[in-house]
């Protein structure tokens, strides 16, 4: 499968180049990608960014150079890191302990193994979508910037949701909600820093907007609609996963530069029977 092979060949292309300044457009190019969906597939089916995989990744050599006698401040060098501090403070938030300590007899030592991808045909769940053309369309709500390193996102755009309800902003935005509901909106990704902008919106209102909330301008796509059924946030995380390790490779979509969101139609989050849609730009 060419999927299968182009994203093999980015993570080669990666440990062979693994002491050198990471080069996102040359590796999604590799991976028949944008850099936008490379970094967001990747993420969604290791659970960790590309970042932080060459992080832990160099971290690992590092541990391997040293026990072989290799001076330390020149294996903080030749992994990238400006100074021995640096090098020491990152390399005990991996291993526990310094690269001092990492010689003596007997440390403890932790391993983050090269990734290889596979397909795994589950066949368990049935992955029901439809195609939808949409043009070009305004929604105004709350914006926060997140980020996908060591999956904040997963925890801060939750939280993001509950502070919009206990300050009353939820209320505001359910009662001036369209046809399609309330909205969750993620944007802008930042290819160099793992940061996007997520919002919680509704379709455009003719109202004044009150201070703190913004308009932006969805474009045109051709959007793959999955239905999500479950708790909010379990089901549309489990969901999400499925898509770019599942979905995406069996149909031979990939994900087109434009927002995800997720719509939430009025009603209780937390039941196990709750539905929401997840909308997911794509191209063949």
């Amino acid at each position: 499968m060419d999927w299968l092979k182009a994203m093999n060949n980015a993570v080669e292309y990666i440990e062979d180049n693994i002491n050198e300044k990471f080069d996102i457009e040359k590796v999604s190019k590799i991976a028949l990608s944008s850099p936008f969906h490379f970094q967001r597939m990747y993420h969604m089916i290791t659970g960790v960014t590309v970042a932080e995989y060459i992080r832990r990744r160099r971290l690992t050599l590092a541990a391997q150079d040293i026990l072989s006698g290799e001076k330390i401040i020149n294996v903080a060098y030749k992994y990238g890191y400006e100074t021995p501090e640096s090098f020491t403070k990152a390399f005990k938030k991996l291993h526990g302990i310094s690269p001092t300590a990492a010689r003596e007899q007997g440390a403890s030592l932790k391993a983050y193994p090269k990734l290889s991808f596979h397909i795994s045909i589950k066949g368990d769940k049935d992955m029901n979508y439809k195609i939808v053309e949409k043009g070009s369309f305004k929604v105004v709500g709350k914006q926060k910037r997140m980020t996908m390193s060591g999956e904040e996102n997963f925890k801060q755009v939750p939280k993001f949701w509950y502070d919009c309800m206990a300050d009353g902003s939820y209320d505001w935005l359910t009662s001036k909600a369209g046809k399609l509901g309330v909205l969750g909106v993620s944007k802008d990704f930042d290819k160099f820093t793992d940061e996007f902008n997520y919002m919680i919106a509704v379709e455009e209102i003719k109202d004044p907007l009150p201070k703190g909330y913004i308009s932006a301008t969805i474009p045109a796509a051709t959007w793959a609609v999955f239905e999500s059924v479950g708790p909010v946030p379990e089901a549309l995380h489990e969901l999400l996963r499925r898509i770019y390790s599942e979905w995406m490779p069996s149909t031979g979509y990939q994900h087109d530069c434009a927002p995800d969101i997720d719509v939430f139609p009025i009603g209780d989050m937390s039941s196990p029977d709750y539905r929401c849609e997840l909308w997911i730009p794509v191209r063949k």
